[in-house]
């Protein structure tokens, strides 16, 4: 393992262990708790008239080895929810972007792309 992939796995070590909080993750019936760095992504598009558009992403990086339903792990989809102190954040982008990428070279955490959609109590 080189000294940039070590570097990285101790980054991501630190990362999880000193900066996330609780989420709830949820797919369809199926819910899981994990922990998850709170971060956001910036989006440009350009319409038919070349006007630019900023639209801005909350994005959540968990591990990629925590996100795993009927005992396979697996990845973000389109329309999985993550609840948040309440607040439910549904995985989507702006159309043409990935709703997710990995956000490391190591490919042990994944970039969740969200927007909110309401609160768990309406």
């Amino acid at each position: 393992m080189s000294v940039m992939s070590k570097g990285a796995d101790w980054l991501e070590r630190q990362r999880h262990a000193h900066m996330t909080v609780e989420v709830e993750y949820q797919r369809g019936e199926n819910a899981l708790t994990l922990q998850a760095t709170i971060g956001r992504t910036i989006f440009e598009t350009t319409d038919d008239y070349g006007r630019i558009t900023k639209i801005e992403s909350r994005d959540f990086l968990i591990r990629a080895c925590d996100l795993v339903f009927d005992s396979q792990i697996t990845t973000p989809t389109a329309g999985d929810k993550i609840i948040e102190g309440g607040v439910v954040y549904e995985v989507m982008s702006p159309a043409g972007q990935p709703d997710w990428r990995y956000s490391d070279i190591n490919r042990q955490t994944l970039r969740i792309h969200t927007k909110q959609i309401g609160n768990e109590n309406d």
